[in-house]
């Protein structure tokens, strides 16, 4: 393949990436705050015809529950805004949004993290972002086949490189448009990704990424 061939083709699968990205966040706002914020306007309209109607027990009631479901949504807003680019990630570096991260999940789901990630701190400027995110979605895959446990490390490589490796006890990756995404997003540092499998249960996910991307 020729560099210029090379390149074009880089640049599709950033795009593919990017488009994937914006369904994904789509999905999320339509089946989250966009159904809520639906639901808030209906209860206040409610609740104003039963004002008008004198209804005041009623009425109180429709708003109580609209507030709860308000601050549900705004909760459900920030934690989107944090998971596309959290402030720890600009502010205290990849791994302090990770924990953050990790912590945050384990404390509504049943699930156990364990961090290796203090190689993180010499990761290129240009990884941050996109070694997040594949982290964040690696971890949303593995809780969606009931994962209990996460192993999340990160560790230099012998050319500079550094391998990011998510490993679980989680039901094996069957759906290859799931590893494909991963890929995908990997692509765009000229990381190459891989998966492994375990019987009866478990997999791992790894990220190797070059010296330019690697290296401050």
């Amino acid at each position: 393949m020729s560099p210029e061939d090379a390149e074009r083709a880089l640049v599709a699968e950033r795009i593919l990436a990017e488009q994937e990205e914006r369904r994904r966040l789509a999905e999320l706002l339509h089946d989250g705050p966009v159904q809520h914020l639906s639901a808030i306007a209906q209860m206040l309209d409610t609740a104003v015809a039963a004002v008008h109607d004198g209804e005041r027990e009623g009425a109180e009631e429709l708003l109580a529950r609209a507030l709860e479901l308000s601050r549900t949504t705004s909760r459900e807003l920030r934690a989107l805004c944090d998971d596309l680019e959290p402030r720890t990630l600009s502010e205290l570096g990849f791994a302090a949004a990770v924990d953050t991260l990790a912590r945050r999940i384990a404390a509504t789901r049943e699930v156990e993290f364990d961090l290796d990630l203090t190689h993180a701190a010499e990761l290129g400027d240009n990884a941050l972002i996109a070694l997040y995110q594949i982290v964040r979605e690696a971890i949303e895959q593995s809780l969606r086949r009931g994962s209990t446990r996460v192993t999340i490390s990160l560790r230099p490589l012998a050319n500079r490189g550094a391998e990011l490796v998510v490993s679980d006890d989680g039901l094996p990756e069957r759906r290859s448009a799931v590893l494909e995404a991963l890929a995908e997003r990997a692509a765009t540092l000229n990381a190459r990704s891989s998966s492994e499998v375990s019987s009866p249960r478990g997999s791992t996910i790894r990220v190797e990424l070059p010296p330019s991307a690697a290296r401050r």
